[in-house]
């Protein structure tokens, strides 16, 4: 295998490939209206806000590093996949070289997660490590999450409930339970994007034996939990209005649903995985949008 600085591709770019930017939305999105909550409440502290955008985009680029690694040496990414190209099946990048690039980005996530104890104290070193570990967990370990259909489980927890409250803790000190509401409807469209995704691969995965909750649902059921996870997001503005009392301006997060009306048809109507790609990237423009308009919703709100 060539080594990455001889490539026909630069080293810059293959990283880049490798961190995956259009995924990145689902690290943005949940601090964006975190931030916008505590605006909202009257706590917003803007150094705190930035480090926890900070962290998420690190910890969201680890995890796409593993993700690459991990599942090309457990046999998951073969020249079968259809998608994205990933480095390390590609041969783009050598896979020790990914694997460092992973422990890298997370202990550039960790050095941040330490400022961030120095605010918030001690429930940041729980959330930090647990979300550095699950990174790796995701597709790494003795007990890969992914690989068991717990990924859907990961990314609503860690990027929705954990990333939104994550971020108005650091900056208030306080969990508020409509934290834990926006953080819902950011875990459930961010968990939309793996649906997609996961419905994509359903058949290369069940033939590596990666036991996705696609795989466990199959096509019908998959299809099911993504039509399930929209209306849930769809769900949250309005009780956050009626419930929690959120300005009126916060139901702007709705503009994105109509957006998720176009890739949930074309999950239900594909012949071929290769169709699904195009709805991938419209599903990660549901939750930019979504996370964007709540954020702004609230805090202009």
């Amino acid at each position: 295998m060539s080594d990455e600085s001889t490539l026909p591709i630069g080293r810059v770019q293959a990283w880049a490939m490798a961190a995956r930017p259009k995924t990145l939305t689902a690290a943005v999105a949940p601090v964006v209206a975190g931030t916008g909550l505590a605006a909202h409440d009257g706590v917003f502290v803007v150094l705190p806000a930035a480090a926890a955008l900070l962290g998420a985009i690190l910890i969201q680029i680890g995890t796409n590093f593993a993700n690459d690694y991990y599942d090309f040496v457990r046999g998951g990414d073969t020249e079968e996949r259809v998608g994205p190209t990933r480095v390390t099946q590609a041969g783009i990048i050598d896979p020790p070289a990914v694997k460092r690039g992973v422990f890298a980005v997370l202990g550039a996530a960790i050095l941040v997660g330490v400022y961030l104890v120095a605010v918030a104290g001690w429930p940041i070193v729980v959330i930090g490590l647990a979300s550095v570990v699950c990174a790796v967990a995701y597709t790494g370990g003795p007990f890969p999450l992914a690989y068991h259909g717990l990924g859907d489980v990961f990314v609503f927890v860690f990027f929705g409930l954990i990333a939104v409250g994550g971020t108005y803790f650091v900056q208030a000190l306080t969990w508020p339970l409509d934290a834990l509401l926006a953080g819902a409807g950011l875990g459930a469209l961010s968990t939309a994007i793996l649906v997609v995704n996961n419905l994509r691969d359903i058949e290369t995965d069940e033939r590596a034996g990666k036991r996705t909750l696609a795989v466990r649902l199959g096509k019908s059921g998959t299809c099911a939990e993504l039509v399930a996870l929209i209306t849930l997001g769809a769900m949250v503005p309005v009780l956050g209005w009626r419930v929690f009392g959120w300005p009126v301006a916060s139901l702007a997060a709705l503009i994105a649903i109509p957006l998720a009306i176009s890739p949930v048809r074309t999950a239900f109507r594909y012949e071929h995985p290769s169709e699904l790609i195009p709805a991938l990237g419209a599903t990660a423009r549901v939750v930019v949008v979504y996370g964007v308009a709540l954020g702004a919703g609230l805090a202009l709100g």
